[in-house]
């Protein structure tokens, strides 16, 4: 997992409520574990005008010229705003590895179903929940604002308009460490690596057998 670092971003806004995980990659695409190559599919059946399944070839299909991350310069979005229960539905990690793939480093809401939230902390995205007033001004500051941008700060637990208005924000000391320094499950564990080699080759030498 990369580490997060702080950046300035173009903002995506998703003016609707409970998005749910089958919107952000529907189910066809839920086959392979490779935690790549979701991206293409992110938001599918909102992305294009004509059905898809996996292994298709994507370039072959038909645009929805409506849709926000089909245009520029939404299609180099890092930063992705919506309302509330964002990643409502089932339990599927794809909908982060989806995001991410596209490019997605933050979600930004009033609030996000558990198992999602959950999810994004252990793939390396960041979901920011700010109150729904703050989130309210946010909306109204990028209409017309193509453009638009803001600035994350984990380390600081900010996020900045471009007029240096702050918007903090509250993270789990833990997932804060985890995010900052790349550490999934897999590098929490291997931080330990030889304490674990220690502790084998003691086991074994009292229980050989075991070997």
């Amino acid at each position: 997992m990369n580490k997060f670092e702080n950046f300035t971003g173009i903002v995506a806004a998703f003016d609707r409520s409970n998005i749910d995980t089958d919107a952000i990659i529907p189910k066809q695409y839920l086959k392979s574990i490779k935690r790549s190559g979701f991206g293409i599919n992110l938001f599918d059946d909102w992305r294009y005008l004509d059905p898809g399944e996996p292994g298709q070839d994507n370039s072959q299909r038909r645009l929805n010229p409506e849709f926000l991350l089909n245009r520029e310069p939404y299609n180099a979005a890092q930063i992705l705003l919506a309302r509330e229960n964002f990643a409502c539905g089932s339990s599927r990690e794809h909908a982060v590895w989806a995001l991410m793939d596209f490019g997605f480093k933050v979600v930004i809401a009033p609030s996000f179903a558990d198992i999602f939230y959950n999810n994004s902390f252990k793939n390396g995205l960041l979901p920011i929940a700010l109150d729904e007033e703050v989130v309210d001004l946010l909306f109204t500051e990028l209409q017309g604002q193509p453009d638009y941008r803001l600035s994350v700060d984990l380390q600081g637990q900010v996020v900045s308009n471009a007029g240096g208005v702050e918007f903090p924000f509250e993270i789990d000391e833990f997932r804060k460490y985890c995010l900052l320094n790349g550490l999934d499950d897999i590098g929490l564990t291997m931080q330990k690596s030889e304490q674990i080699k220690s502790f084998e080759q003691q086991y074994y030498q009292k229980l050989p057998w075991l070997q």
